[in-house]
Formats: C-alpha cells, structure tokens, sequence
C-alpha cells in the first residue's frame, strides 16, 4: 500500500464515522438550491475530508460537493487536484438502505489516477492507486481486516447491467433494450462503478445528471480493474470541466461505464 492509497483509506474510514454516527441517531434533511438534500452527515464528513488532506497535502486544492454547493470551489487549472463527495447517495442514506458511501479521488491531467469508494454501512470499501484497485473489508473498529485485488470480467456473452435505483429514465430502458441486457442490478451510489470493477457487471449506462465528484472514485477504481467510462460520442469522460457552454463546472454529460472493451457500434 502505498502513502497516496493510505491516506485515501485513513481519510475515508474517518469520514466514515462521522457518516454513520450521524445514519444511527436518524438523518434530517434539507434541500439545496438545485433541489437535491443535504445531511448533517454530508457536511461533517466533507469537513473531516477537507481536514486530512488539507494537511497532508496542502498545495492540491479540494473540490467538494458541499463546498462548492456554497460556492466555494478553487481553480483546477493549474494542474491536480482532489475530487470528493463526502456522502453519495444521500437519498439512500435518508431512506436507511446501506448501499451510500463516501468518495475521495485525486484528479491529474484530466483524468482520475487514484481514488477510494468506502461504503460504511456495509464496512466495505474499494480503492485504487498506481494502477491497481482493490476491494477492502472493514470490521467493527473501523479497521481494514481484509484486502483483495480485483479487475473485471471479460465479457462472455451475456451482458449484466448495473443502474441507478433512483434516476432511472427511458434512455436507460432503450439502451438496456438495445443491447440485450437479460439482467439489471439497481443499486445506489458510485457502487455501481465498483460492481463492474470486481467482475460482477458488464456495463452502467447514465443518462441521468451527475457531477464529477458522483463519479470521480469509482471511475479511478474502474479504470484500475481495466474498465472505462465513456461518453456517447466514444471519448474518454474527463474532469475538471470548468467554463462549459452548455452546463455549470463539473457537471458530466451522459456516459457508459464498460467493464471491458465496448462493442462495436454501442454509441
């Protein structure tokens, strides 16, 4: 393990705690501007986050959902910097379903190169560095107990399908269509980049909305198994999208995540 993957692990394993001492005294909500809700959870965790890298690393800046929510987001221009979402899946994590998890992921040229999917409710957690993604469980204390490498399967045939439970649409259903997909697991938060990561999925299409710090993690995880992420027109999904024409910094565009090479002609 190396100083970069430990510090991810160190970082969201605290962050963590804070997520799920917050999930057992009972979450309230409140919407934000766009509409989306927003947890005491979200906010302590993103300020544990903040804490850690901040010393750790304190000439990359940190671009957070939270923050720049409240328009606080620093310049990514001049080269890397850290992606987190603090609790992705606050819908799930209001209804008391366990599939939400806390997202860290560096961002260098564009591209994610490290980055850690921590799901504390389930004490599991995936994390990828220097080209290498593995999945973690986590016991009781919060500590690591056991670590595997992962990387996803071949396609052998048949396609499985990973979903968003909660931004379902009739793109989604025309792709799934399309491509003959028999089998379709609905599941919350950027699990479903670590689900193909770990062989158990083929492909997640997304034509919902989504932010880059959504995805950020488990594209780094999936991108380390030896998957992608790419957008309709077939390009690589890329990050810190400032300045763009049609949307705000940081939105993503629709996208296909691929735990193996694409068929022809998919797009």
């Amino acid at each position: 393990m190396n100083g970069l993957s430990a510090l991810f692990e160190e970082t969201a394993l605290a962050a963590g705690i804070a997520v799920l001492d917050v999930y057992h005294a009972g979450a309230n909500a409140v919407a934000k501007v766009d509409g989306s809700p927003v947890t005491e959870a979200d906010l302590r965790a993103e300020a544990v986050i903040f804490d850690r890298l901040a010393r750790a690393s304190p000439g990359i800046p940190i671009v957070g959902e939270e923050a720049a929510a409240a328009g606080c987001a620093p310049s990514v221009e001049a080269g890397a910097f850290f992606l987190v979402d603090p609790l992705d899946g606050t819908k799930e994590f209001i209804a008391r379903r366990d599939d939400f998890t806390v997202n860290i992921a560096l961002i260098d040229n564009g591209k994610p190169i490290a980055g850690i999917v921590y799901a504390p409710a389930l004490r599991r957690a995936y994390v990828a560095a220097d080209g290498v993604a593995q999945r973690l469980e986590i016991d009781h204390s919060g500590r690591v107990r056991e670590r595997r490498e992962i990387r996803t399967r071949g396609r052998n045939g048949s396609i499985i399908a990973v979903a968003s439970r909660s931004h379902s649409c009739a793109q989604t259903e025309t792709f799934l269509a399309r491509h003959r997909v028999l089998d379709c697991t609905s599941v919350g938060s950027s699990l479903k980049f670590c689900l193909l990561a770990e062989g158990r999925a083929d492909v997640y299409p997304r034509f919902g909305r989504t932010m880059e710090w959504d995805t950020a993690a488990g594209d780094a995880v999936l991108a380390a198994a030896g998957g992608t992420v790419l957008r309709l027109d077939g390009s690589i999904l890329r990050y810190g999208k400032c300045r763009q024409e049609s949307d705000c910094d940081f939105a993503n565009p629709h996208f296909v995540a691929w735990a193996a090479a694409p068929p022809e002609g998919w797009c």
